[in-house]
C-alpha cells in the first residue's frame, strides 16, 4: 500500500572485502530496481570494518551506474561532517549524472566516534546551532542563484535535489516540520521516540516549497527467507554486529551462527531485543502480517528496508521476497 525503499551500508562482510561489498551494493541496486523498489540510499559511516560507505557520494554514483530508473541518494549525509558547499557540489554532480533521481538525506549525528568526527575536520563546537542554517544554506545552493550571490555550487545550482531531514528525535522531527521537508526516522534501530516524533513532525508542519503536507518514512531491519527459521539464522549476524558495537569490537559484517544468541549476555540481548523491535524477520507470510500492523500503527507514507545479511545471495533473495509482499504489489 506504500513504496518500498533500500538502505544499503555497503556491507563488508566477513571473508570479503571492500572491492566485494562495493560490488554487492551494485548488484543490490540492480535487484531492487527489478524488483519494483522506489529509492536506493546509502548511509555514511567512518571507521567501521564492517561499512565501506564513508565516501557516500562516491558510492551513490556507483550505484547511480548500474541503474537506470530507482531514485538514489542518502540516507544519510551527516551534515557536520561537512560544508554545506562541498556536499551541494557532490549531490550536484550526481544530479548531473542521473538526472531526476536523486535524493539527499541528511543527519546531524557524526556517523562515528567523537575522535574521528575531529579527523573529519570541521568544527565540533558549532553544535546543534549551525545545523538549521546549514540545512537552509544547502537548499539555497542547489536552488536558483539570487541575484549578486557571490558563493555558487558549480554543479549545484539549479538542480533543486529534494532534500530529506533524518533523525531519531523529536529535534528532527520538529525541524523537519519548521522546515517543511520530507522527514525519515531511524525506527530501524532507534525506536523509542517514532511514535512521538512522527505526530509532533504531523502536527508541526509548515507547507512549504519543497511539500505540501508532511510525508513520513520509516525504517526497519529486514531479513525475508523462505522459513522463519532460515531468517532467523540469517539475523544472527545483525544481532552479534550488535552486540560487537556495545563491545567496541570493531570487525567485518559477522557470518550467522546458530550459537550467536546463547553467546550473548542478557544485558545485550536486552538492548538488542529493544533497539531492534521493529525488525521484520521471517517467512513472507509472518513478515506481511506483522508489517502491515506497523504501517497502519505509523500510518507512514513510504518504508525503507536496511537487509543486514551476511551472503549476498540470501540478501537478494530478501529483496525479491520483500518486493512479493502483497503490501507492496498493491503499489506496484
Amino acid at each position: 500500500m506504500i513504496p518500498f525503499s533500500i538502505l544499503d551500508l555497503s556491507q563488508i562482510s566477513e571473508g570479503g572485502s571492500i572491492r566485494d561489498a562495493l560490488a554487492n551494493s551494485a548488484r543490490m541496486a540492480q535487484g531492487a530496481e527489478a524488483a519494483g523498489y522506489s529509492r536506493y540510499w546509502l548511509a555514511e559511516h567512518h571507521g567501521m570494518p564492517g561499512i565501506a560507505s564513508a565516501a557516500t557520494a562516491i558510492v551513490i554514483a556507483h550505484v547511480g551506474a548500474a541503474t537506470k530508473t530507482i531514485r538514489i541518494g542518502s540516507g544519510g549525509i551527516m551534515l557536520p561532517n561537512h560544508s554545506p558547499l562541498v556536499i551541494a557540489e557532490q549531490f550536484g554532480t550526481l544530479e548531473a549524472l542521473n538526472p531526476g533521481r536523486v535524493d539527499l538525506g541528511i543527519g546531524r549525528a557524526p556517523g562515528t566516534d567523537m575522535m574521528t568526527a575531529r579527523a573529519l575536520r570541521r568544527n565540533m563546537d558549532a553544535g546543534v546551532e549551525s545545523f538549521p542554517n546549514d540545512i537552509m544554506e544547502l537548499q539555497r545552493l542547489l536552488g536558483e542563484p539570487d541575484d549578486g550571490q557571490r558563493i555558487l555550487a558549480v554543479p549545484g545550482m539549479n538542480s533543486h535535489v529534494p532534500i530529506w531531514l533524518l533523525g531519531s528525535s523529536l529535534y528532527s522531527a520538529q525541524l523537519a516540520a519548521q522546515l517543511g521537508l520530507p522527514y525519515a526516522f531511524a525506527s530501524h534501530f532507534a525506536p523509542e521516540l517514532l511514535f512521538d516524533a512522527i505526530q509532533l513532525y504531523r502536527q508541526h508542519f509548515r507547507p512549504s516549497a519543497a511539500l505540501n503536507k508532511p510525508y513520513v518514512m520509516v525504517g526497519v531491519m529486514g531479513v525475508a527467507a523462505d522459513s522463519d527459521a532460515e531468517a532467523d539464522y540469517q539475523f544472527t549476524s545483525m544481532q552479534q554486529s550488535f552486540a560487537n558495537l556495545r563491545r567496541n569490537v570493531r570487525v567485518p559484517f559477522p557470518r550467522p551462527s546458530y550459537d550467536a544468541v546463547a553467546n550473548l549476555t542478557p544485558e545485550e540481548t536486552t538492548m538488542i531485543d529493544h533497539m531492534l523491535r521493529y525488525a521484520m524477520v521471517g517467512s513472507p507470510a509472518t513478515i506481511e502480517k506483522r508489517l502491515g500492523g506497523f504501517l497502519q500503527q505509523t500510518g507512514a507514507d513510504e518504508l525503507i528496508i536496511s537487509m543486514p545479511i551476511h551472503d549476498i545471495g540470501a540478501r537478494l533473495k530478501s529483496v525479491e521476497l520483500f518486493a512479493g509482499l502483497p503490501l507492496m504489489q498493491k503499489v506496484a
